[in-house]
């Protein structure tokens, strides 16, 4: 058991884009403030959070099991499936187009205010990113944190980039084991 497991998650206001079915044209997307109430609040959901759209494994392998695993978990109870990393809007959205990501709803955490409330930003300097995500997953009821699989080495130097425990698949078989 993480130590946020059985708290809420942080409080906060994220920027991002929603599409505006009145306006036609080549950018039908507006400004919208979500609340974590809005996100959380009387619902199950799974959060999937990862260092940067297009890096290799988030790209490779992170966002697109949990693309592909999204009907199996909305049949286990889950509400959404989201994917939360330090990027703007527009890149997660350029991101999720590249990706044909359809179903998982991208979360942009701009200024990492949620991350760094979860007390997983880590400072990525050596790679000339600056301050992201770690790489966990999370299941939340209702804005209560259930689970989190966190991936080694938060507590080390941050350097390395492992993707072990945070997968669609590992999610899934809690779920399974848990629903």
């Amino acid at each position: 058991m993480t130590e946020k497991e059985g708290t809420k998650v942080p409080n906060v206001t994220f920027k991002t884009r929603v599409r505006d079915e009145s306006v036609e044209g080549p950018n039908p997307y507006m400004w919208a403030d979500k609340t974590t109430d809005d996100i959380f609040g009387g619902k199950n959901i799974v959060v999937f959070a990862l260092p940067g759209a297009f890096t290799p494994t988030c790209s490779s392998t992170h966002a697109p099991g949990y693309e592909e695993k999204y009907d199996d978990l909305k049949a286990l109870g889950v509400d959404e499936v989201i994917c939360l990393s330090v990027n703007d809007a527009f890149v997660m959205k350029k991101w999720a187009d590249d990706l044909g990501i359809k179903k998982v709803f991208m979360l942009p955490d701009g200024n990492g205010t949620f991350t760094k409330e979860m007390g997983m930003l880590v400072k990525k300097e050596n790679l000339g990113f600056g301050d992201r995500s770690w790489r966990y997953s999370m299941y939340v009821e209702d804005g209560v944190i259930k689970k989190m699989f966190v991936e080694h080495g938060f507590a080390d130097n941050h350097r390395e980039d492992p993707f072990e425990v945070s997968g669609a698949n590992t999610m899934l078989a809690y779920l399974k084991e848990n629903k």
